[in-house]
Protein backbone atom coordinates (compact mmCIF):
# COMPACT_ATOMS: atom_id res chain seq x y z
CA UNK A 1 0.00 0.00 0.00
CA UNK A 2 1.30 3.45 -0.82
CA UNK A 3 1.69 6.00 1.97
CA UNK A 4 -1.22 8.27 0.97
CA UNK A 5 -4.00 5.61 1.02
CA UNK A 6 -2.48 4.17 4.20
CA UNK A 7 -2.60 7.59 5.86
CA UNK A 8 -6.18 8.14 4.73
CA UNK A 9 -7.18 4.71 6.04
CA UNK A 10 -5.53 5.38 9.42
CA UNK A 11 -7.21 8.77 9.76
CA UNK A 12 -10.56 7.23 8.84
CA UNK A 13 -10.15 4.50 11.47
CA UNK A 14 -9.22 7.08 14.13
CA UNK A 15 -12.14 9.36 13.21
CA UNK A 16 -14.66 6.51 13.22
CA UNK A 17 -13.27 5.22 16.51
CA UNK A 18 -13.59 8.64 18.14
CA UNK A 19 -17.08 9.04 16.69
CA UNK A 20 -18.06 5.69 18.17
CA UNK A 21 -16.62 6.73 21.51
CA UNK A 22 -18.65 9.96 21.44
CA UNK A 23 -21.82 7.97 20.70
CA UNK A 24 -21.17 5.31 23.35
CA UNK A 25 -19.88 7.68 26.05
CA UNK A 26 -20.69 11.35 25.35
CA UNK A 27 -19.19 12.54 28.64
CA UNK A 28 -15.54 12.26 29.63
CA UNK A 29 -13.66 13.13 32.80
CA UNK A 30 -12.97 16.81 33.39
CA UNK A 31 -9.36 17.57 32.52
CA UNK A 32 -8.93 20.18 35.24
CA UNK A 33 -10.11 18.16 38.25
CA UNK A 34 -9.41 14.73 36.66
CA UNK A 35 -13.00 13.61 37.27
CA UNK A 36 -13.02 14.34 41.00
CA UNK A 37 -15.30 17.37 40.83
CA UNK A 38 -13.08 19.34 43.18
CA UNK A 39 -9.46 20.22 43.76
CA UNK A 40 -7.32 18.44 46.33
CA UNK A 41 -5.42 20.49 48.90
CA UNK A 42 -3.09 19.64 51.72
CA UNK A 43 -3.40 21.02 55.20
CA UNK A 44 -0.43 22.13 57.30
CA UNK A 45 0.21 18.58 58.45
CA UNK A 46 0.44 17.35 54.84
CA UNK A 47 -2.83 15.42 54.82
CA UNK A 48 -5.05 15.65 51.75
CA UNK A 49 -8.35 17.42 52.07
CA UNK A 50 -11.10 18.48 49.72
CA UNK A 51 -10.64 21.84 48.04
CA UNK A 52 -13.01 24.09 46.11
CA UNK A 53 -15.53 22.76 43.60
CA UNK A 54 -14.35 22.69 40.01
CA UNK A 55 -15.77 25.60 38.00
CA UNK A 56 -15.33 23.93 34.61
CA UNK A 57 -17.49 20.89 35.28
CA UNK A 58 -19.60 22.48 38.04
CA UNK A 59 -18.48 19.82 40.54
CA UNK A 60 -19.80 16.87 38.49
CA UNK A 61 -16.41 15.61 37.34
CA UNK A 62 -17.74 15.09 33.79
CA UNK A 63 -17.47 17.24 30.67
CA UNK A 64 -19.01 16.86 27.21
CA UNK A 65 -16.49 15.46 24.73
CA UNK A 66 -15.40 17.74 21.87
CA UNK A 67 -16.89 15.48 19.21
CA UNK A 68 -20.23 15.30 21.00
CA UNK A 69 -20.22 19.08 21.48
CA UNK A 70 -19.65 19.55 17.73
CA UNK A 71 -22.44 17.09 16.91
CA UNK A 72 -24.85 18.83 19.31
CA UNK A 73 -24.01 22.20 17.77
CA UNK A 74 -24.52 20.86 14.22
CA UNK A 75 -27.85 19.21 15.15
CA UNK A 76 -29.11 22.41 16.81
CA UNK A 77 -28.25 24.52 13.74
CA UNK A 78 -29.77 21.92 11.41
CA UNK A 79 -33.04 21.80 13.38
CA UNK A 80 -33.24 25.58 13.48
CA UNK A 81 -32.66 25.85 9.73
CA UNK A 82 -35.15 23.17 8.70
CA UNK A 83 -37.98 24.22 10.96
CA UNK A 84 -41.21 23.94 8.99
CA UNK A 85 -44.04 26.27 9.88
CA UNK A 86 -47.27 24.75 11.12
CA UNK A 87 -50.27 24.84 8.84
CA UNK A 88 -53.06 27.19 9.79
CA UNK A 89 -55.66 25.71 12.11
CA UNK A 90 -53.17 23.18 13.50
CA UNK A 91 -52.52 23.31 17.23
Amino acid sequence: MTPIPLTIACLLVVALGYGGLCVASPFGDCRKCRGMGHAMKTDRKGRLKRGKDCRRCRATGKRTRVGRWLYNRWARIYRAGTDTPRPEGFR
